[in-house]
């Protein structure tokens, strides 16, 4: 599950700011009293620890804002695209989405389209051209390019409001699939351990300690199949920190099959030649968001879905079989 994260360098003229009234001034879309939540709840780095929502921002101060959802709305200009959405439901408040593998979900630097939210665009510009009432789409969560599954989006802005919340206070329940190198030895078991950027690769997530800038994060797993080399394991996530679940299990020498950030090299190591062949065909992370169930932001009732595992994983474990 992915997380979002907002940076920003303090200004000369920003000196001597709260710490909460600099980001509320910055992040509209947050209201203070969220943002001093997210800071309670270590959210919230100046220059790589934790400070306190009274904390006085000094110049050139850098803080790191990380949040379990993606609370900006997709702007108006972005280029709608015709292509396919694979929708698992939709009502007036939300759409849930199963994502495949090798789509990026929301427009940044370098990808301007070829995104979900393209998709969703066009897809929403459908719905108005029928006399249908429909905002841009508010990406409350994301997934990573390379992980495929389910997504929620909102229609609204009260929806994406209240689903947003249920993200932060971390009552969305949310499991993946996801197949490991190794014998996991227990049937079931937790990590718990702080995540936060690499000192030395800032690109990536690595474990990092609470007064080094890592944020509590706590992955609940249990085996649903063992094979020779490799384990298939059930996720649930309690947290939604960058790159979770990949930086856990790689911590816990049971890096996800396929990924090629975070496995050291695995992939290439094992001594089954058919098993790297085929992990090198499959192009992908064995990373699936299988179930996802919240509170329904209109109705107030428990909403569960489920997505089953892309015909290339499958097939994989069939193959392994």
């Amino acid at each position: 599950m992915t997380a979002t994260t907002r940076e920003f360098e303090i200004a000369a003229g920003d000196a001597g700011t709260r710490l909460d009234a600099f980001l509320a001034a910055h992040i509209p879309e947050l209201s203070r009293a969220r943002i001093q939540s997210l800071i309670r709840d270590e959210s919230v780095l100046v220059n790589g620890r934790i400070a306190k929502a009274s904390h006085r921002v000094r110049a050139n101060e850098r803080i790191e804002l990380e949040l379990d959802t993606a609370l900006s709305l997709a702007p108006h200009d972005i280029t709608p695209e015709d292509a396919p959405l694979d929708i698992v439901y939709e009502d007036d408040a939300i759409v849930v989405i199963n994502k495949p593998a090798k789509l990026t979900v929301h427009p940044g630097a370098g990808q301007p389209a070829g995104t979900l939210v393209n998709r969703l665009v066009f897809h929403f510009n459908q719905l108005s051209a029928n006399n249908i009432t429909s905002p841009r789409p508010g990406i409350i969560h994301r997934l990573d390019a390379d992980t495929s599954g389910l997504l929620v989006v909102a229609k609204t802005d009260a929806a994406h409001e209240h689903i947003a919340a249920q993200f932060q206070e971390r009552t969305v329940y949310k499991s993946y699939l996801a197949l490991v190198h190794g014998q996991v030895k227990t049937d079931a078991g937790c990590i718990e351990l702080p995540i936060g950027r690499d000192p030395r690769h800032r690109t990536r997530m690595s474990v990092v300690p609470v007064g080094g800038g890592g944020r509590y994060a706590l992955s609940l797993y249990k085996v649903k199949q063992r094979f020779a080399r490799v384990t298939l394991l059930e996720v649930e996530i309690k947290t939604g920190r960058t790159h979770q679940i990949r930086v856990h299990l790689a911590a816990e020498k049971h890096p996800v099959v396929g990924d090629a950030v975070y496995n050291a090299g695995r992939d290439n190591q094992t001594s089954d030649v058919d098993l790297r062949t085929r992990i090198k065909r499959l192009d992908r992370q064995f990373l699936h968001a299988a179930t996802l169930a919240f509170t329904h932001p209109t109705t107030n009732a428990k909403v569960r879905f489920r997505a089953p595992l892309p015909v290339e994983l499958s097939e994989f474990l069939d193959a392994l079989e």
